[in-house]
């Protein structure tokens, strides 16, 4: 019981990545979910997806996209 006494909870922080959206056909790439398809896991930020990446809709290039606020 102790132990559990000294456990110290932590706010729980919801921290939104940001989302961007193919100018061609309006995919929008979440990066919370990936592009599992096109070999990009969930988790990957834009910036990091390869420029030889292209929207999984339309073909469209990766500068294609530009950045999206709901």
């Amino acid at each position: 019981m102790r132990a559990a006494a000294a456990l110290k909870l932590r706010p729980v922080v919801s921290e939104t990545l940001q989302r961007w959206m193919c100018e061609s056909c309006g995919y929008v790439y979440d990066p919370n979910d990936g592009d599992p398809d096109g070999g990009i896991p969930p988790g990957t930020l834009f910036e990091d997806i390869p420029d030889t990446w292209f929207c999984p809709v339309c073909g469209a290039r990766k500068r294609d996209f530009t950045p999206y606020d709901d």
